[in-house]
Formats: C-alpha cells, structure tokens, sequence
C-alpha cells in the first residue's frame, strides 16, 4: 500500500483514524506513506515521523520538502525507514532507497525520487533509477516501488514507461490530487501519475482557501498555513507476484469526510 503525501495536523490525523481499517480490508504486506509535508505543510520532524510509523507505516517517503524541518537531517543517519529523494548531490544525509522486509518475508526495494521539469534542477531521476534497479537485482530483489516525487504529468509518465517491466510500482506523488490513471503497464510496471493526498479536504492542495484566494486574486505574497477541517486520504493497493516481481492489479482509495479528533 502507498499513501500519499500527508498534509499537516489534519493529514496525520487522517492517516490515524484510516490506516486500521485499510489494513483489516487489504491486509497490506508493506505499508509506504509519502510524509514530506507532515509537519505544517512544509516537511516532517522526528517527531512526526514517529506518529505517521506509530499509526501503521513501514517506510516513510519524502520530496522536494524534504529539509525544511532542520531537525530531519540528523534524524536520518539514524533512522533507515526514511528515504529522501535519491538524486540530491552527493553527502546529502540519509538515503534514498533501502530494501525493507514486507510481512509476507519477501524483500521489497523501496526508492525516492524527485523529478526535475518544473522542480529544482537536481541529478538524472532515470539514471538514478537504472541504477538502483542494478542494485536491487544485485541483492535478488524482485518487488520494487518507486515513488516519483514531480511537477510534471509528461514526466511521471516517461518514468513509468521507461521502468515498465523493470520496477514494480511506479507512483507519482506531490501534486496532492489524485489521478484517476491507474493501470498495469504493458511490461506488468502498475503506474499511477499521482497517489493523491492525505489532508484536509475542503483545501487548495492542503493550504487554507482564503489565504489561496488571496494569492490568485492579489498576486501578492502570501503566508499559506494547512487548512483545518475534515480530512480525507488518498492511497493505491497493488497486488503484485512475487516471484516475478510484476504487478497485478492496482486498486485507487479515496476516502472522505474523516472527521479530525478532538
């Protein structure tokens, strides 16, 4: 199971009062949930990251927000369930793939990456995703996903055909509004172009209504703070084989109206 990118208060408390029931319907062997903007809309800190892997996650994705918690970077030397986007430069803390044990005993590769059309001009997300799966099959590992973490619909999609048959999974995050795309790839890769968002409903991508208003009818700079109200998440299920690593089925959740504790 992928989550998408948790938003604020309301995304984390989404995640809680949903994740339990996902399980007991889908019984996910791995559970990946995209936290880059946990922490106010704009990061994720430890202590965050301890409440997302609290309410049910085994791995936790970032993205282009990935260092505006300035607590986050040291935490990462430490904590291996969390992977930033792989094609930062060189030194860059933690890492950006890892191989994880799913509740089944198969052995998942899990990777991050961030896309660069419309985003910050960082390293090849092709190459680094070649050369990932050459460590993968290095290690015998068949089940791959791929969070693919960018701006541009044309280049989720060229990343999708270009590890069509190769990865697992290819699922796009960070545009927060989910896509109704999801299919097998002829290769046996299940793709979707955005897993969606977990966070407050009745948002802008996550931000406060008037404040984004304000920004579109007033082209002025504006603070954007994590919309309040009831929640809602956004996730993928794929079935997948796994001896020979492709997908078989991939299955949207989109689920509303989840009412905010307290």
């Amino acid at each position: 199971m992928m989550v998408g990118d948790v938003v604020g208060q309301s995304g984390r408390d989404a995640l809680t009062a949903t994740l339990p029931t996902l399980v007991t319907l889908h019984s996910p062997d791995l559970i990946i949930v995209n936290g880059e903007n946990a922490t106010a809309g704009r990061g994720l800190t430890p202590q965050h990251a301890h409440h997302i892997f609290s309410s049910g996650a085994d791995v936790i994705t970032l993205g282009n927000h990935a260092w505006d918690q300035k607590e986050l970077a040291a935490y990462l030397h430490t904590e291996q369930r969390i992977l930033r986007p792989v094609n930062y430069p060189e030194g860059t803390p933690g890492r950006g793939y890892g191989i994880f044990i799913a509740d089944n005993g198969v052995r998942v590769g899990v990777a991050n990456i961030v896309g660069r059309v419309q985003m910050e001009p960082l390293e090849d997300p092709f190459r680094h995703a070649d050369r990932i799966l050459d460590y993968f099959q290095s290690e015998g590992v068949r089940v791959s996903l791929f969070d693919f973490h960018a701006e541009a619909t044309s280049e989720k999609q060229a990343l999708g055909y270009y590890l069509d048959g190769r990865a697992t999974v290819v699922a796009g995050t960070h545009t927060h509004v989910q896509t109704a795309d999801e299919h097998i790839l002829p290769g046996g890769t299940a793709y979707i172009t955005d897993v969606g968002m977990t966070g407050p409903q009745h948002s802008v991508i996550g931000m406060g209504l008037d404040q984004v208003l304000k920004k579109f009818l007033t082209q002025r700079p504006t603070r954007f703070d994590v919309a309040t109200g009831p929640g809602l998440l956004n996730a993928v299920v794929v079935d997948v084989d796994a001896q020979s690593g492709k997908a078989l089925q991939i299955e949207r959740i989109n689920i509303r109206d989840i009412v905010e504790k307290g």
